[in-house]
């Protein structure tokens, strides 16, 4: 079988977004963890309909707190998805690669719809240092889990190829 070099790099992908998943988890809990601390005192000082939004970060901007929401569902999701996905590429075999191609796309929507906040957070303008490594990470992972899931899909193809019957060659 031909397929050692799309193995391999799935397996080395898949190792590497399990690190940068983890890292993003961190810093969006951290972040998380550090608005419910900080929101009642920040919060007390604003207007009625600000007052009341319950996801009301005291740093960064106003998109900050759906960025890091959804950062952090998104690191979890790709962290499960990373792991299952080795044990997925490590037996190789057609039901096991097409449930890792399938969770690996679900993990890679998710972690694009954190890119897009980090995106419209940058755009928006002033937030801190731990935001901006959340942001460029996140932008990152999106990017490599895009390596991954075309690794993946690859692998798929060359097992179905190799199970399919070739029909109308010599």
């Amino acid at each position: 079988m031909a397929s050692g070099g799309s193995k391999s790099a799935a397996f080395m992908l898949l190792l590497l977004n399990l690190g940068l998943y983890f890292v993003v988890t961190i810093i969006a809990a951290w972040a998380v963890n550090h608005g419910i601390e900080r929101a009642r005192e920040s919060a007390s000082v604003l207007s009625l309909p600000a007052k009341i939004f319950p996801i009301y970060f005291p740093v960064g901007n106003m998109a900050t707190g759906f960025f890091v929401i959804f950062t952090l569902i998104a690191g979890v999701v790709g962290m499960a998805t990373s792991l299952t996905g080795i044990m997925n590429v490590l037996e190789w075999d057609s039901p096991n690669l097409h449930s890792a191609a399938a969770s690996s796309l679900i993990s890679w929507s998710l972690t694009l719809l954190a890119m897009g906040l980090a995106c419209k957070e940058i755009n928006i303008g002033w937030t801190e240092a731990n935001l901006r490594t959340l942001e460029v990470m996140s932008i990152i992972v999106s990017g490599t889990q895009l390596l991954c899931t075309g690794a993946i899909h690859v692998g798929v193809g060359e097992t179905v190829d190799a199970v399919r019957p070739h029909v109308g060659r010599a």
